[in-house]
């Protein structure tokens, strides 16, 4: 088929595509008598229906079908004669001639896939974090354990950092109560910072019982609108004052961890198996990132905008879903994707630039990887069988497993050509974790 394609931008490309009316017609007298045999209609028996009625009832959806079938068959054949690899969707539109009676003409217009083209992997530049799983890491882990079982007691002295208070508090502005600024029985524990500052000093060194007067001015940005920016005067009493207890790290600590038979060492081994799996997994995710950054950087790429646009929408739509499922209201919760646009149009180029390394360099995720990886991660599981088998039941789970297994091949094949230094890193600064 030789058909004359327009190129009307980089990747945008456009022809013409020519139907006969004879062809639409005679298809779409086959397919009215075709529906005549089975259809039901009031008064006939099925298969008995006048083939005119059925004609005159559903002609129109017949034919607008057929001409659609046409239109996408004539599409796909130019396609594949010039064997061109189209992104996203065509835009398919009726050409007006009035001297063509004899056939219907249509526009598609549409982009093609860009070229890749890798400038100098071996210009890319990636540190990679060396870490260790120290025992202190293990304790601290421990210690983290501890505070999420942790009890409160009484206590008849004044309050401290750690201590857990159940208060009552009143605010006003200019002698007014305000929305939100006053409550009863409310519990807080010191040193969480979940109260603005000045709440949490003023609620320091309280005894039950004892109440203090304040003064508090919320910041600017504060996510009250009604009261950024203003200084409130509290009213705060202690009710009750407790001291945080956490347990012992005994048998019976470890059995509420999983371990059944209460074995402390053995708890400490999976705690520290679990941190190394931790380990492992933001160091790859540290090195993917530069990767990925690099690559982005080393690579001449024009991103189709049809892609960009799809990008945009899904990713608006799963924001307003998540919204929703927030409890936002369906008005609240609708999303423009046009404030997706830039992400969407790096996740496009991103998969644009690993797709042809894949392709190229033949770095498929292999049966074996994604077994390996799955059985790697059922290992932090009581049942770590039941866990393999759950996700071999369903595709879709096990695509996730397939998709990091993928980028690890691409990671590993621009290791082999990147510069790559080794720098040590401590395991809680690599988890961002606080170690004092």
């Amino acid at each position: 088929m030789s058909t004359q394609i327009e190129q009307l931008s980089t990747l945008e490309r456009r022809f013409t595509m020519s139907i006969p009316v004879a062809a639409i017609e005679s298809e779409t007298e086959a397919r009215i008598k075709r529906l005549a045999r089975t259809v039901k209609m009031s008064g006939f028996r099925p298969g008995k229906v006048p083939v005119k009625m059925v004609a005159s009832t559903y002609g129109p959806q017949v034919r607008s079908e057929a001409l659609s079938d046409a239109v996408n068959r004539s599409f796909g054949e130019v396609v594949d004669a010039n064997q061109l690899k189209v992104a996203g969707y065509p835009r398919i539109e009726p050409k007006a001639d009035a001297a063509d009676t004899a056939n219907f003409q249509f526009t598609a217009t549409f982009e093609v896939f860009p070229e890749v083209k890798f400038t100098d992997l071996g210009a890319i530049a990636i540190e990679r974090p060396v870490v260790e799983v120290t025992d202190a890491d293990v304790e601290r882990t421990l210690e983290t354990l501890r505070k999420q079982r942790v009890r409160y007691e009484v206590k008849s002295g004044a309050s401290a950092d750690g201590d857990r208070l159940i208060v009552d508090f009143a605010g006003e502005i200019d002698g007014v109560p305000f929305q939100g600024g006053s409550a009863k029985d409310f519990s807080m524990v010191l040193g969480e910072r979940r109260m603005l500052p000045e709440f949490e000093t003023a609620a320091h060194g309280l005894s039950k019982g004892e109440s203090k007067v304040f003064e508090l001015t919320f910041p600017a940005d504060y996510f009250g609108k009604d009261v950024a920016g203003k200084t409130a005067k509290f009213t705060l009493t202690a009710k009750d004052v407790a001291s945080p207890v956490l347990p012992d790290v005994d048998a019976e600590f470890a059995k509420a961890f999983g371990v059944a038979s209460g074995d402390v060492t053995a708890l400490r081994t999976e705690v520290r198996g679990n941190l190394e799996l931790e380990r492992k997994r933001r160091v790859f995710q540290s090195v993917r990132e530069q990767v990925f950054k690099g690559l982005r950087a080393q690579t001449a790429l024009e991103v189709p905008k049809s892609l960009v646009v799809a990008e945009a929408q899904r990713m608006a739509q799963s924001a307003s879903e998540d919204l929703k499922s927030r409890g936002a209201k369906d008005a609240d919760a609708q999303v423009s994707p046009s404030t997706f646009e830039p992400a969407a149009t790096e996740r496009v180029a991103m998969g644009l630039i690993v797709g042809e390394l894949v392709q190229a360099n033949r770095l498929q995720a292999t049966p074996e990887q994604v077994r390996a990886l799955l059985n790697e991660q059922a290992q932090s599981y009581e049942k770590p069988e039941q866990v393999v088998a759950w996700y071999y039941q369903d595709q879709r789970r096990l695509s996730e497993f397939e998709a990091v297994a993928l980028e690890q091949n691409v990671v590993d094949f621009v290791l082999k050509a990147a510069k790559v230094s080794d720098k040590s890193v401590a395991f809680a600064d690599l988890i961002g974790q606080q170690t004092a």
